[in-house]
């Protein structure tokens, strides 16, 4: 697979036109058709801009090699999910669960271990 393919892959993937996807890095539309059929190499600056953008390794983008996105870490999806909470003002469930959750105190957290690690311990004792 040629790096137009891959692009074309992220686009198609981020179920964006060309126009759009061209938009979204500031760039032609015809522009992004070059790439994808392999007319004109994008520059370095592009492949950031991609990457940065659709959250792509680059080392998948430029060869191929690996998984296509970059995974985060499991405290950087907190991170992410916890700033998504915040942004949103209504009273949603999500929201009220992690407000309880933050006025645990030891004791209760203790206790709430527990009962998970009984669920667990169920759930994989079960047929």
């Amino acid at each position: 697979m040629t790096i137009g393919e891959r692009i074309k892959e992220v686009r198609k993937n981020e179920k964006l036109t060309q126009q759009e996807f061209a938009d979204r890095l500031n760039l032609k539309r015809n522009t992004v058709g070059s790439y994808e059929v392999n007319v004109v190499e994008p520059s370095d600056r592009t492949i950031k801009d991609i990457c940065d953008k659709f959250g792509v390794r680059e080392a998948w983008l430029r060869t191929g090699e690996g998984e296509m996105f970059v995974q985060d870490t499991q405290s950087e999806q907190v991170a992410a999910f916890l700033a998504e909470l915040t942004k949103d003002d209504s009273d949603t469930f999500k929201k009220r669960f992690v407000e309880m959750l933050a006025g645990l105190s030891p004791a209760d957290w203790e206790l709430l271990e527990h009962m998970a690690e009984k669920l667990t311990q169920k759930k994989e004792e079960s047929p």
